[in-house]
């Protein structure tokens, strides 16, 4: 393959060359200017000897390139695309940027490679236009070379959001190899452009206006919801196929011993895991929800534990954490007037942007029963923690009103009980009253804690209820769901070698 891989790298370096050579002698007053149409001819013969090596790179059946540009580990619907691949035999190339760490399953499965991308910024200086333009220059020519460099797949399967680039590069290296383009739509680019920007912005219209061009481009395309589903083929004329999320088999409930285990870790770097005052002294492992017996070893819950309450963010403008903290502090009210509640802790997970913003704002509130911490948890200690905690909450609002979280998908696994924020599809998931509370403001979220959380921890009560429903009423694992929806898609496409 040594040979494709140097004549591809060797395609784009010099058709970039030939490329500013016609531009420069264009804008220029030099008579060479008839070697612009030498140079032009020069591009298109390098790009057709390109696509005759590209052709005959290798077979294209049981190979696809699963792309993401973003960060892998935070990517898991990608990476359960890629397990399930692989799964069914499929030789994978996972391509995209390698920030957090993704699964060890990905990490250890033999038949999937992964492709490390740079994350590549714009020039730092002058309007943000500029910047935003030119990352999108160096990131269309990262994406070429990095896809052309890998051997050719029967298809490519690319995540959307983010599209542009990449959803035009991956049409055109499809074109090119004779592979078929798949775009995921967990969402609309421009829909999450405008939460920064005002809809009228020209960034947002020519991020609208190239999602509408170049998506429907693709062979094939799978979504996140019958709502967007409906979207799409309405006001885009794409036919999508939904595939809803589905909790791989790591989210369940967690065994006690498990729990105490990964209670114990925690509290090595947050306090609110550990025992307070003279407690702290007492014999035998403790945590501030579960102790070990000395005697038979045996793991117990703590009769007056806290509640557990957790919540895990990209942390974006997309979910507002001021609705939970506001709810926290009317629930801190209630527990001092001695109304039956319980202690809690707030654990939120996740990496993004406004992490330091809130918590400047976690730091100013002034709780005494109510902790709050924000770690981030490895992929493997995160599905574990949900299978430990009493109760969910999603403060997720769709930017376009059409996708679903993935946090309540995973919650709903391990039959945690969830509380999320009201819009407009979120019914296609969250059932108010049947397998969760839906709410639309702090005042309501305080209220479903106060009547979820009284009395705990003493058996029976809503809390329970909605446990014994989820427990009931399981539904589909994603690999029987992926199995079902995409394998049909990618075995009856698979384009001859």
């Amino acid at each position: 393959m040594a040979a494709p891989v140097l004549s591809t790298s060797l395609v784009v370096v010099s058709s970039l060359i030939a490329a500013c050579l016609s531009v420069f002698y264009l804008t220029s007053g030099s008579s060479t200017c008839h070697l612009v149409p030498l140079s032009a001819l020069a591009v298109c013969g390098l790009v057709f000897c390109g696509y005759l090596r590209w052709r005959g790179a290798g077979p294209a059946e049981h190979r696809v390139c699963v792309v993401v540009v973003g960060d892998i580990g935070r990517s898991p619907r990608m990476q359960y695309h890629a397990l399930s691949l692989s799964r069914h035999g499929y030789q994978v190339d996972l391509v995209g940027f390698l920030g957090t760490k993704p699964h060890n399953e990905v990490l250890n499965e033999e038949k999937i490679t992964i492709t490390a991308m740079a994350d590549v910024k714009g020039v730092q200086v002058g309007p943000r236009v500029v910047s935003y333009v030119t990352k999108v220059i160096a990131q269309s020519v990262q994406i070429l070379v990095t896809l052309m460099e890998t051997r050719r797949p029967s298809h490519i399967l690319l995540q959307n959001p983010p599209g542009l680039p990449s959803m035009a590069v991956c049409w055109l290296l499809c074109l090119l190899r004779g592979s078929r383009l798949v775009v995921d739509w967990h969402n609309y680019g421009f829909t999450i452009l405008a939460l920064a920007h005002p809809h009228t912005h020209p960034l947002v219209r020519l991020a609208q206006w190239y999602e509408r061009a170049v998506g429907p481009l693709a062979a094939h395309h799978l979504c996140v919801s019958e709502a967007m589903k409906e979207d799409l083929r309405e006001n885009w004329g794409i036919r999508a196929t939904t595939l809803y999320d589905r909790p791989p088999a790591i989210f369940k409930e967690t065994p006690l011993e498990l729990r105490h285990q990964l209670f114990l870790r925690l509290a090595q770097t947050l306090p609110p895991f550990r025992t307070r005052g003279e407690e702290a002294g007492g014999a035998g492992e403790r945590t501030a929800f579960t102790l070990r017996d000395p005697v038979d070893q045996s793991v117990t819950w703590r009769p007056h534990r806290p509640a557990l309450l957790i919540s895990s963010t990209s942390w974006t403008e997309d979910e507002d954490f001021s609705v939970l903290l506001k709810a926290l502090e009317e629930y801190e009210r209630c527990v001092r007037e001695g109304r039956g509640l319980p202690a809690l802790v707030c654990v939120i997970t996740g990496k993004g942007p406004q992490k330091e913003y809130y918590r400047k704002l976690i730091d100013g509130l002034h709780l005494e029963h109510v902790q709050i911490c924000t770690p981030w948890l490895e992929a493997e200690d995160y599905p574990t923690l949900l299978g430990s905690a009493d109760l969910g909450v999603c403060l997720h609002r769709s930017s376009s009103g059409l996708d679903l979280p993935m946090k309540v998908v995973d919650m709903f696994g391990c039959c945690l009980p969830v509380c999320a924020i009201h819009y407009n599809c979120l019914s296609e998931l969250v059932k108010h009253e049947e397998n969760g509370l839906v709410f639309r403001d702090s005042q309501e979220l305080a209220s479903q804690l106060q009547a979820l959380l009284s009395g705990f921890p003493r058996a029976g009560g809503r809390l329970e209820d909605f446990r014994r429903s989820l427990q009931t009423n399981r539904g589909k694992r994603w690999d029987d769901n992926w199995t079902q929806t995409v394998l049909p898609l990618i075995t009856m496409t698979t384009p001859s070698p």
